[in-house]
């Protein structure tokens, strides 16, 4: 299969989750003996911060729309084009690829209910309302009832669930000394801030003996953090593994409209778990399809939890970080899931697609 895509980022995991999703997915498609060019816009703050020249697919950029036009024999001539997320006039693109695309046209929506909830407030630079029809395959970060609204409410012919994904070569545990008690590792977000707050820095007030650590850019500066909380700016995906082995416990937060959407497990849950890390939660449904709660992972509603299991014994996160790991690696690689993208991409071209807008308008 010769596959396009248009993604936000994969030569940067600066400040985005979205790279290492893409890098993880694609290195596995590629495995499978598929060519695939990825076109990504020439972005300055990306490209200060560039941390992977990809041997398992080409890489171009782009610097805007008429860029593009240097691609379109190629995007012409691919079984599937993809169009992701938050891609920079990501909308404009993506009639431009409808346009020109012959095979199948898909939109990857990493950021599933951020975009439904904004879109009620119109088009988004990265995708509007009247292009959801045209797409022939809505593949969706959220899995749930959301799936049904998107096609029910907004035309898709079709949504389906394309949850992130690891490399497992790449996340695994490594043996190394314990710094932290709790560690959280994310970019910052207004709406996972109170998270934050209520299940780290609370806690890390009430517990000074204890050690954590907050990983991730652009926090504010006016945060007041607990002595006992260090802060890293930025760790690269080549040190994950090694972040996530010297926490006891490390603690995944939801965006709000994530959590009010359910269904919408982060990158972060999924690499944090083939690290072995023992994971900490806020609740949401449908976290429970993925985790079964005390034994791959601890779910907890408020900072008195979060303490509890930090004074639980000391086997108990050895014991969920091994029980999560293996549900990982027994569901959500990113072998599993090029699978899944396998069969929804032959699906979509069974059936019926409309001919480009280019050659009905030179029909």
């Amino acid at each position: 299969m010769k596959l396009v895509v248009l993604g936000l980022a994969l030569s940067s995991s600066w400040g985005n989750g979205h790279a290492t999703t893409y890098r993880a997915l694609l290195k596995a498609f590629a495995e499978r003996g598929h060519d695939i060019l990825f076109l990504e816009r020439d972005v300055p703050w990306y490209a200060a911060h560039r941390d992977l020249e990809p041997d398992f697919c080409r890489l171009a950029f782009y610097d805007d729309l008429a860029g593009l036009e240097a691609w379109r024999s190629e995007i012409a001539a691919a079984d599937a084009v993809i169009v992701g997320s938050y891609v920079p006039e990501g909308a404009a693109i993506g009639d431009w690829v409808l346009t020109h695309a012959r095979g199948v046209k898909a939109f990857y929506d990493i950021d599933t209910p951020v975009t439904l909830a904004n879109l009620q407030a119109g088009p988004l630079d990265y995708l509007s309302a009247d292009l959801i029809p045209r797409y022939d395959l809505y593949l969706s970060f959220t899995g749930g009832p959301t799936l049904r609204r998107i096609e029910r409410d907004l035309g898709s012919p079709a949504a389906r669930a394309l949850y992130c994904s690891v490399d497992a070569d790449l996340y695994r545990p490594i043996e190394t000394a314990k710094r932290w008690d709790l560690s959280y590792l994310g970019t910052y977000s207004v709406d996972r801030q109170p998270i934050l707050e209520r299940l780290l820095l609370e806690p890390a007030r009430a517990a000074p003996h204890l050690k954590f650590c907050v990983a991730g850019p652009q926090y504010p500066a006016d945060i007041a953090w607990p002595d006992n909380v260090e802060r890293i700016d930025h760790v690269g995906p080549a040190e994950h593994p090694a972040f996530y082995g010297a926490s006891r416990f490390t603690l995944n937060v939801t965006r709000a409209d994530m959590s009010a959407a359910g269904y919408s497990p982060s990158v972060r849950l999924f690499e944090a778990a083939a690290c072995g890390a023992a994971i900490i939660s806020d609740r949401w449904d449908g976290i429970e399809t993925l985790f079964e709660p005390d034994h791959e992972i601890i779910l907890a509603d408020d900072g008195a939890a979060v303490l509890a299991a930090l004074a639980a014994p000391v086997d108990l996160p050895r014991r969920i970080g091994q029980a999560g790991r293996q549900k990982i690696l027994g569901a959500h690689t990113a072998r599993h899931r090029v699978l899944e993208l396998e069969r929804l991409l032959l699906a979509a071209a069974r059936a019926p697609l409309s001919p480009p807008v280019a050659e009905v308008a030179h029909a």
